[in-house]
């Protein structure tokens, strides 16, 4: 299963970080915001390399594409235990926005969330969302062609569960 979700994680997530990136694209022609450079400055800190104001855009790609791709891994394995749907794709969303946090926030070059202005925080939100959604999407449809995960298989034999998956093969008694 591990080698499966590596895979598919990182086609979700190419395919979600790349919806995100046009929904943030067309979002800066409508808003007239400039480009964020935090991934730039973020992953130098973490590299130990000094910022470089004159050059942010290569590392600014490398560390958005690279976090999204990686990170859609996640959701692979959450779709592939059987967490899917809409549901997963807002649990998910919640790790990516936390991942975003944490490294900014240790490496200096970010502020949490609540001190930011609200227009700011909306944006973001926005985004993560579509990215989340998206990868979720990918997750839960490449998944699904190895049929139901292990927590959907057990919903459908317990009393009083039910499944949003279609129907399951019934498994016998003695192999629950």
């Amino acid at each position: 299963m591990m080698r499966r979700a590596l895979w598919e994680g990182l086609v979700a997530g190419a395919a979600g970080v790349t919806a995100m990136t046009i929904g943030e694209k067309l979002e800066q022609r409508l808003t007239g915001r400039p480009d964020s450079h935090v991934p730039a400055r973020v992953l130098r800190r973490l590299t130990g390399r000094p910022d470089d104001p004159g050059r942010p855009l290569p590392a600014n790609w490398v560390m958005h594409f690279g976090q999204g791709v990686v990170l859609g891994v996640v959701r692979s394995v959450m779709a592939q235990a059987g967490l899917r749907g809409p549901w997963s794709s807002a649990k998910f969303a919640v790790i990516r926005l936390t991942n975003d946090q944490i490294l900014e926030n240790a490496t200096g070059v970010g502020a949490p969330p609540p001190t930011w202005p609200r227009g700011e925080l909306v944006v973001d939100l926005l985004h993560k969302g579509v990215y989340a959604a998206v990868t979720g999407v990918v997750a839960d449809a490449l998944a699904a062609r190895s049929g139901p995960g292990p927590g959907q298989r057990h919903a459908a034999v317990q009393p009083g569960r039910h499944s949003d998956v279609g129907p399951l093969p019934r498994i016998p008694a003695s192999k629950r």
